[in-house]
């Protein structure tokens, strides 16, 4: 369990980022008894594993009620104690409180964006605005802020360890940046702007999911969809079902502005009329559309980082980040943006001069490139230059042999880990799988949720969380769960992925290590609580393996036969690791440098709601990022990770990316997979949590010396003559070229 001050800190971020559907109203909502809530005591099950079988949705608002109000008091009479103010009265007693608040949002906010309903999104909504209420109680309590204060004045005379020393400099941190040292007209305004923001990012994460659903396509003959495969076409026809479309297809779309049937499809009109669906999400006049929470929500983040004393939202965030300042995000996505767009741009002639043979081999007239048909034409020329498509992999892909002999098997090689599938444990749902973990000693290390397949009452992407996270404080081992939105495939029918979502089973793992293998005092630290631009670095490090030669080879096997992938198909897929680079970065730093032009401006600098959509346009022409064929990855109006957790942050994932990319060629250099490779990144770095400075930790790995931006050029295509290869500029002048969360 996350501890419940932290989860108090993070609470309105957590109730407006996580997606709601309103897909099947399923929900219990029942009045139940006090005894018959789950979460009102801790959980009987191995390592507190939740009681996911006793959980009905009619249990979640009283435990909230009980939960904060109990949470409340707890934080009173730490606020309120007459002795003076000491680490174990004041710190540890907060570490210590809240359980029922910490349980209930927990599995809560898991479930949401797992598996939710019409209830659970009510619920949603009517108790964010409420959880933010209730952070503020805390973080602008004046008398305990006093009691903070003074702990911090004398952290380094109270004889703490360095984990207690930076646990005071953490709390101290937070409650400042939370608004601990306003006025008491500015706090009242604070909880103003805090409940507004919840409500509004409630109603934002809502119209996403439901435009999506609103959006998607209708297709009447089957002669339209060529080009898709057997089991993209069933797909189709079930989601026409289910929406009482007997004889015609849906296709769904995805919560990015690329579709993947328009990597098939040979009809054009609907591969274009998939894609203005899919950009049109949002902005469309709508009762979804979003435009105005946008305007507003950045409107109000601006004016809280003004009372908070930061000029921009960008600079409150970036503060608190191994960033440190707008200055250096802006280096690096400007150093990398024109080498991005270059390749695109050559990958752009490559599909043009692809088109122009195909339509005279027509006799037709050819035609300009545009978005809707890049993955399509991309996929053609991969064919051509590599002489493999994606089909050829899918078959030696089967979903539980990746995990089991691919994902599992290098994570025993390097650290000595090893599974045991368990069938006594309740599921929230059926479509998931549990894992004992051991450590290298036979000890119970965790356990580990596998969630694999994409459903209706899912949200989009890939993503880690924590049910139960590991304190030595509170003797809990981890509980961690891995999402993914695999199609799940007709009854009786093999799971075949993708290499993208091979690549993906193997990043979300490595969060789930970063989670499993936390070994911290103090809750605050646990797992993954990491700055955000350091959080996506050790998962981006877990995904070198799934093409490492041995590592590949152990899972990559015909899902029929059994016969390993012939190595000249292995080859094939490590020789085309560049190709299409120009684009992924392109959409990618599109999207990044959208969040950063929104974030760095005053309230009054911000577009009104009719101007949105204008603003997006023109911040991609100012950075020169405005290549038609290469839209961003997302669109304002569904650009859900800014709404949310990552504001003014997702820079953070090429950010991390760079940490990566310098730690692989240390690990390349050093050996490769071994188990003291493995026994190095986990006791320096994966073990640690927030502990430590996330910087240090890297080059606690490394052995020192600064992130350099040239690994991550090279292996992305991007190196060019053009651009400075110097080490990273440090944190404190203009902050490091290194990158960073399903979470994205």
């Amino acid at each position: 369990m996350k501890h419940p001050l932290a989860l108090a800190l993070a609470v309105a971020i957590a109730a407006t980022a996580a997606p709601a559907f309103s897909q099947t109203a399923t929900a219990e909502t029942s009045v139940t008894t006090e005894a018959s809530n789950p979460f009102f005591a801790e959980s009987t099950l191995p390592l507190k594993y939740p009681h996911f079988d006793k959980v009905k949705d009619s249990h979640f608002a009283p435990a909230f009620d009980r939960g904060m109000a109990e949470h409340l008091a707890e934080v009173e009479a730490i606020a309120n104690n007459p002795e003076p103010a000491t680490f174990d009265n004041t710190l540890l007693a907060l570490e210590q409180a809240g359980d029922v608040l910490g349980r209930t949002a927990t599995v809560f906010f898991s479930l949401l964006g797992a598996d939710t309903n019409d209830a659970r999104q009510k619920l949603q909504a009517e108790y964010a605005p409420k959880l933010s209420a209730h952070s503020d109680a805390i973080t602008l309590n004046p008398k305990l802020f006093a009691r903070i204060q003074s702990l911090y004045d004398r952290r380094e005379s109270l004889g703490l360890d360095a984990q207690g020393v930076r646990l005071v400099e953490r709390y101290h941190t937070d409650f400042v940046r939370a608004g601990a040292k306003l006025d008491e007209s500015q706090k009242a305004r604070l909880r103003e702007i805090n409940g507004e923001l919840a409500k509004l990012g409630t109603q934002f994460s809502q119209n996403v999911l439901k435009e999506v659903n609103a959006s998607a396509i209708t297709v009447d003959t089957l002669e339209e969809l060529d080009g898709l495969s057997d089991g993209a076409i069933a797909a189709a026809l079930e989601a026409a079902k289910s929406r009482d479309l007997d004889g015609k297809y849906v296709i769904t779309l995805q919560n990015t502005t690329g579709q993947p049937p328009n990597t098939y499809l040979t009809n054009r009109a609907l591969r274009q009329k998939i894609h203005e669906a899919s950009v049109s999400r949002g902005s469309r006049g709508n009762e979804f559309d979003n435009t105005g929470i946008v305007s507003q929500v950045l409107k109000l983040r601006a004016e809280r980082a003004k009372m908070l004393g930061y000029d921009t939202h960008a600079e409150y965030v970036l503060a608190d980040e191994t960033a440190k300042n707008p200055e250096a995000v802006n280096a690096m996505l400007q150093r990398l943006a024109p080498a991005a767009v270059a390749n695109a741009r050559r990958e752009g002639a490559l599909l043009q001069a692809m088109i122009d043979k195909e339509q005279a081999a027509k006799g037709e007239p050819s035609f300009q490139l545009q978005p809707w048909d890049w993955a399509y034409y991309a996929e053609k020329v991969r064919q051509d230059q590599y002489a493999f498509d994606e089909s050829e992999l899918k078959p030696y892909f089967e979903m539980m042999n990746v995990l089991e002999n691919g994902v599992f098997h290098a994570a025993t090689e390097l650290y000595g880990i090893t599974f045991k599938q368990r069938t006594d444990l309740p599921k929230y749902h059926p479509d998931t799988w549990t894992y004992d973990v051991f450590d290298k000693d036979g000890s119970q290390l965790a356990i580990f949720i596998f969630d694999p397949y994409a459903r209706d009452s899912k949200r989009g992407g890939a993503w880690m969380n924590s049910y139960v996270s590991q304190s030595e404080l509170e003797g809990t081992k981890p509980v961690v769960a891995n999402h993914q939105n695999i199609p799940k495939p007709s009854e009786g029918e093999p799971t075949l992925l993708t290499w993208d979502e091979v690549t993906t089973m193997f990043h979300e793992f490595g969060h789930g290590l970063h989670g499993m293998f936390s070994d911290v005092k103090y809750p605050m630290f646990s797992g993954t609580s990491v700055p955000r631009d350091f959080v996506e670095f050790p998962s981006q490090v877990n995904e070198m393996w799934a093409d490492w030669p041995s590592v590949l080879a152990n899972y990559a096997k015909h899902h029929e036969t059994g016969e390993p992938m012939p190595q000249e198909l292995l080859d094939k897929v490590v020789a085309a690791a560049q190709f299409n680079q120009g684009f992924a970065t392109t959409e990618y730093l599109g999207a990044a440098m959208i969040d950063q032009e929104y974030h760095q401006l005053t309230a009054d600098q911000l577009p009104e709601p009719a101007k949105v959509m204008d603003f997006e346009a023109a911040a991609l022409r100012k950075v020169g990022l405005d290549y038609a064929p290469v839209p961003p990855r997302y669109r304002t109006p569904y650009f859900s990770h800014i709404m949310g957790g990552y504001s003014a942050g997702y820079y953070a994932y090429i950010w991390s990316e760079v940490l990566d990319a310098n730690t692989v060629k240390w690990i390349k250099e050093n050996g490769g997979l071994t188990t003291a490779n493995g026994d190095r990144f986990r006791s320096a770095l994966l073990s640690q949590g927030g502990s430590k400075d996330a910087l240090q930790l890297f080059s606690d790995f490394t052995g020192g010396g600064e992130p350099r931006i040239e690994p991550l050029l090279e292996r992305r295509g991007l190196a060019t003559p053009s651009v400075d290869d110097s080490a990273v500029p440090d944190a404190d002048n203009v902050t490091p070229a290194v990158p960073g969360a399903p979470g994205g």
